[in-house]
């Protein structure tokens, strides 16, 4: 290159610079700090699971057929042979038979789906436990809500698309949960299916839905999502050197883009892995979807299986009223548990903020042992989720115990009630149990594994100090503080009533805790290292607000 040419690239680079500072834009992107530990890769597996799921799904595109108008199949798979099915069905077996590596393509789209919703759920899970909601992230766990429901929906869909007997059967329990919705339910099944159940419209409606408009969402929102994650700086686990005021770790470039990169291309092994050895949705076991039929013990993928598992418990009862009958059963556990769930899962944050004194950011990480009642909480709500998913396949737990199909259902029901509680009482519990041995190891140190005999023959364990890093460890925590009680004095009954509310349920959120034997000194330094960029040091209510 001559020197004219390198002057004019350089003028060029300096006057685009000028009027768009791309230069320093990426220097600040490539000098990003991000954590150095696994729990935070839990949404990069999701993020390339999604991956994945665009390049597989752009490959199968070019195969399927979205219709449900009728053929006879004449293919390679000879039990089905001569038999009368749908173009959807009729393209899934062509791709899984007739199509060079089309089953291999089809299977990996199909645990990228699995892998990318169990991912962002347990990247959820880490967020909720450890508090990384929490001002000024409350935006981004919103958008995470969003993106858990938009890929369960997109994951139905995608489930529903072949038009086999499972996913038939799938597409008229939705169909009947429609109907259960008052007063419009009828022209919610009749616009969805074009129709009378099954229609002929159903899987070409949910074909764009399916490749185009939930995937679109999904893009925009993962966007907004990476870019709150820039904007907002990361969340990290206390440590030494780590503070509300900055982030310790790897910077993007080269080290963490490195490490990244690597978790790729392990996840695209893994899964094409799995689309090579482990069969799943074996539509040409089930055969093409017929209304009259239905599957012998079917269950849809996991993420929908508490849904099911919700429509077999619940008892059939009715309402009749002006005319109207309201189906308790679908409406109930189609619609409103849901609803509730993600109605509770979008309020959280908001609700936790209300009952906290204080509104500072909160930039390092809570452990899960010292917020009892938010981990029990969250272990609760698991736990009501794994019985709702053991109910999904009652049947096949009676035929594998070799008991009643009624038995199983009403154990299932007392357990909905009964275990939850159960999880919530042992996990605050086991919290509170945690934080005691804490506070004992601070105080009497810890087992050097050394016995000492004394004069009178007894043998006697020695302890040892805790280091500075495990005392830190343990002593750098925040300790939030509730909404105090206001006079009745001003305001109104109705207001001074939420106020006292609002500090009672926050005296009960935060009232299971274990002291630790600290100083004042201590106490002072551990709120100033926990405090955030525009947080002072103490809590509203004139408390230090934290343990450590």
């Amino acid at each position: 290159m001559g020197e004219g040419t390198k002057r004019t690239a350089l003028r060029g680079a300096g006057g685009l610079d000028a009027r768009l500072p791309l230069a320093e834009l990426t220097r600040a992107v490539l000098r990003k700090v991000f954590p150095d530990h696994w729990s935070f890769l839990l949404g990069e597996l999701a993020l390339y699971s999604l991956v994945v799921l665009l390049l597989t799904g752009v490959f199968l595109t070019f195969f399927f057929d979205p219709s449900m108008a009728e053929a006879v199949y004449r293919g390679s798979y000879t039990p089905l042979q001569g038999v009368r099915m749908s173009q959807a069905y009729l393209s899934t077996l062509r791709i899984s038979f007739d199509v060079r590596g089309g089953l291999l393509i089809r299977q990996v789209h199909h645990w990228a789906a699995i892998v990318f919703i169990a991912a962002i759920g347990a990247h959820m899970l880490r967020v909720f436990f450890t508090g990384a909601f929490r001002r000024p992230r409350e935006a981004n766990w919103t958008v995470g809500v969003t993106l858990f429901l938009l890929a369960l929906l997109e994951g139905f869909a995608g489930y529903s698309l072949p038009d086999d007997l499972l996913s038939g059967t799938g597409l008229r329990i939705a169909q009947g949960i429609m109907l259960s919705v008052p007063l419009v339910g009828t022209y919610l099944s009749m616009f969805a299916f074009g129709g009378e159940f099954p229609g002929d419209d159903i899987v070409s409606r949910l074909y764009p839905v399916h490749i185009l408009l939930v995937p679109g969402l999904l893009l925009a929102l993962v966007t907004v999502h990476v870019v709150l994650v820039f904007v907002l700086k990361h969340t990290q686990w206390p440590g030494r050197g780590r503070t509300g005021r900055n982030v310790v770790g790897l910077p993007l470039f080269p080290q963490y883009m490195a490490k990244s990169g690597g978790l790729f291309f392990t996840v695209f092994g893994v899964l094409t892995c799995l689309g090579a050895v482990a069969q799943v949705n074996p539509i040409w076991v089930y055969g093409p979807y017929r209304p009259d039929l239905v599957s012998t013990g079917s269950q849809p993928d996991w993420y929908i299986g508490f849904l099911e598992g919700a429509l077999r418990l619940m008892p059939g009862v009715e309402t009749r009223a002006w005319g109207h009958t309201l189906s308790w059963n679908p409406l109930v556990t189609g619609v409103l548990l849901p609803g509730m769930l993600f109605t509770a899962l979008y309020a959280y944050p908001f609700f936790e903020r209300w009952i906290t004194s204080g509104t500072g950011e909160r930039h390092l990480c809570d452990r899960p042992r010292d917020r009892p009642v938010r981990t029990g909480l969250g272990v609760a709500a698991l736990s009501c989720y794994a019985v709702l998913l053991v109910a999904g396949g009652q049947d096949i737990v009676a035929f594998v115990f070799d008991v009643s199909v009624s038995a199983v259902t009403w154990v299932l029901r007392a357990a909905f009630f009964v275990v939850p509680v159960a999880a919530f009482w042992l996990t605050r519990r086991l919290c509170l149990a945690l934080q005691a041995q804490e506070a004992g190891r601070l105080a009497g140190g810890v087992e050097s594994g050394l016995v000492r005999q004394d004069a009178g023959g007894g043998f006697h364990p020695e302890h040892r100090p805790l280091s500075a890093d495990e005392r830190y460890g343990l002593l750098v925590r925040e300790r939030p503080q509730p909404r105090r009680a206001p006079s009745s004095a001003g305001g109104g009954r109705l207001r001074v009533l939420v106020n006292r509310s609002r500090a009672a349920i926050g005296s009960w959120y935060y009232r299971d805790r274990v002291i630790l034997p600290t100083t004042p000194s201590q106490r002072r330094k551990a709120t100033a290292i926990v405090a955030g960029p525009d947080r002072p040091s103490h809590g509203s209510d004139g408390s230090d607000g934290s343990d450590g």
